[in-house]
């Protein structure tokens, strides 16, 4: 299983760094768009987005979109020596990418917010399937955090359409979403994980 989550991980980062910046500004806005018309986003007082990397889809219409509507909004920071990520609220994106942590963006400040007062998590990955099995950079972060008992949120993955596959592997560890937006629209997943 080992072996096919990394080669699938370098199949799809490979594809993420062939999109030019205007592929991947034009399609992110598209499907920031998606997200916000969903009855999860307009309900939440809370949501839970990422800072996202340059050869990634790009949160930040959703995070403007959920300031502007007057809604909370967290992010992770990662704290590698404790490998616990925990959710903090922002109130500006111009948090610089951290070179320990793979440049991800990682913001030094901010309330921790507890995980039972997020109404909406919205995950990165590097693939998704219609099942809600997600594959994210390897680190675990996301999945240990999902697992909290607290969580009452759900989950959405956010990526590009050809970041869904028809099958990603799995591990007993790896923590489904409840559905995938993407620049196509919205992806309820199967029935037992719950969907938007």
């Amino acid at each position: 299983m080992t072996g096919r989550k990394k080669s699938l991980r370098t199949e799809l980062k490979r594809r993420l760094a062939e999109m030019s910046a205007g592929e991947i500004d034009r399609q992110s806005r598209i499907a920031c768009e998606f997200l916000t018309q969903t009855d999860d986003f307009r309900n939440a007082s809370t949501v839970m987005l990422f800072l996202s990397m340059p050869q990634e889809i790009d949160t930040t219409a959703v995070i403007e979109s959920a300031w502007k509507a007057g809604k909370r909004v967290v992010v992770p920071r990662i704290d590698r020596k404790d490998r616990q990520m925990v959710a903090v609220e922002i109130h500006r994106l111009d948090h610089s990418p951290d070179p320990a942590i793979s440049g991800l963006r990682n913001p030094t400040e901010g309330i921790e917010t507890p995980v039972d007062q997020i109404d909406l998590i919205v995950a990165p990955g590097l693939a998704f399937d219609r099942r809600g099995n997600r594959l994210g950079r390897g680190g675990g972060y996301f999945d240990r955090f999902l697992a909290d008992p607290r969580r009452k949120a759900a989950v959405v993955g956010f990526g590009f359409a050809f970041q869904v596959e028809d099958e990603v592997p799995t591990d007993p560890h790896d923590r489904p979403v409840d559905a995938i937006v993407t620049e196509q629209g919205v992806i309820a997943c199967k029935k037992e994980h719950g969907g938007l």
